[in-house]
């Protein structure tokens, strides 16, 4: 079987040599990684709160590596098979931000908590606890753990201040779990577009993450750690000042979904768009259509289109055209591109398009520089 490194190794330090990938293929420009891992990690700091980015973004020791050289107090991950890989690659500090329920996962948990330095994970029921904590007995383990606060998407999290209590107290009482914080992400408002909206519906529902630990610390369980925020609200999260870190991961990149956000509240873009998919036009034999060699299989599709960044009109429509190819339409690029030609597209969420390529072909303009593996794609078990 033919891989990328088989296909592109050799490129690997040639002028030029982005021209001869093949195609389509995914492309992190590392100069704009290492800027937007610099820049989120001074803003966290200035403010004095910690950075834990999540790795779902990503799934990259690579790029976690790089992060925590930054100052990253370590990584999120979403799944239990993701905590695995980033472990392995020597990755400490890692929070699991989706609770582990099933018994072969509760198992796996138990295990890597035995040997992952600083491994935490969210919990947001007592008689998963419970379970966990029984298997960390077998295992002759720890865990400190995190409750899980839903902010009101209803998909995890207890559904109460009184029931963060109640599970505080549920772990108190389990001999090899240890209590640590809170966490509370805000999904629904991180893509509202319009910044003074969007800042309006963080601040509402930050009133009611303050009443949960007013809660919690009544009771005699004040959280050490108050974790979330994402890419879309980290200013208005830094400015509220309640979480003593953030989670967000699509800054590495950018998105077309987070470029459609005014992120800052001044219009400006505070990061660089360092990902995207180099594609090559296919067929030219209409006017104002050109086909290109990215379709379904290459680009999520749950954030809308894909959008040109070079190589085409910066305003062609870009429409699938099934599992390989997708359209350019524009007046007269059929006759300004023809087959062969590259083109560079911005992808429209970047969490999802990363799951379908096995390696990152990272470039300094115009030249492959290296190749990174996603290591834990497709770990989502």
């Amino acid at each position: 079987m033919t891989d990328d490194v088989t296909l592109h190794a050799h490129l690997i330090g040639r002028q030029g040599s982005r021209a001869d990938l093949n195609t389509p293929v995914l492309v992190l420009d590392e100069g704009a990684l290492d800027r937007n891992i610099a820049a989120m990690a001074a803003l966290a700091k200035a403010h004095g709160v910690g950075l834990r980015p999540h790795a779902k973004t990503h799934k990259s020791v690579d790029i976690a590596r790089r992060q925590i050289a930054a100052g990253a107090l370590g990584i999120c991950c979403a799944k239990i098979g993701e905590a695995e890989v980033m472990a392995d690659g020597g990755i400490a500090g890692i929070l699991i931000t989706s609770p582990v329920a099933a018994p072969r996962a509760i198992e796996r948990l138990a295990a890597l908590a035995g040997h992952a330095e600083g491994l935490m994970a969210v919990v947001d029921h007592p008689a998963v606890a419970a379970r966990i904590d029984a298997a960390l007995g077998q295992a002759r383990a720890s865990l400190d753990v995190i409750i899980d606060i839903d902010p009101g998407i209803a998909r995890t999290g207890v559904a109460s201040a009184e029931k963060a209590v109640e599970l505080a107290a549920a772990i108190a009482a389990l001999p090899h779990l240890r209590y640590r914080g809170v966490q509370y992400y805000c999904g629904s408002q991180q893509h509202i577009e319009d910044f003074a909206e969007r800042r309006a519906a963080i601040v509402e529902r930050t009133q009611y993450l303050e009443s949960a630990i007013a809660a919690l610390t009544d009771a005699g369980f004040a959280p050490d750690i108050v974790t979330g925020s994402g890419t879309g609200t980290h200013r208005i999260d830094l400015d509220l000042g309640v979480f003593t870190e953030l989670q967000a991961g699509s800054y590495v990149f950018m998105d077309k979904q987070y470029l459609d956000c005014d992120l800052a509240g001044d219009g400006s873009v505070p990061f660089e768009t360092a990902l995207g998919v180099d594609a090559r036009v296919v067929s030219a034999n209409h006017q104002g259509l050109v086909t290109i060699d990215a379709g379904f299989k290459s680009l999520s599709t749950d954030g809308g289109a894909a959008v040109v960044r070079r190589g085409a009109p910066a305003d062609a429509f870009f429409a699938f055209m099934g599992d390989e190819h997708a359209a350019l339409i524009a007046p007269g690029i059929g006759d300004t591109l023809a087959p062969g030609d590259p083109v560079t597209l911005t992808v429209p969420h970047c969490d999802p398009t990363v799951n379908l390529y096995d390696h990152y072909h990272v470039v300094d303009g115009d030249t492959l520089v290296a190749i990174w593996p996603v290591s834990a794609r497709g770990r989502a078990r």
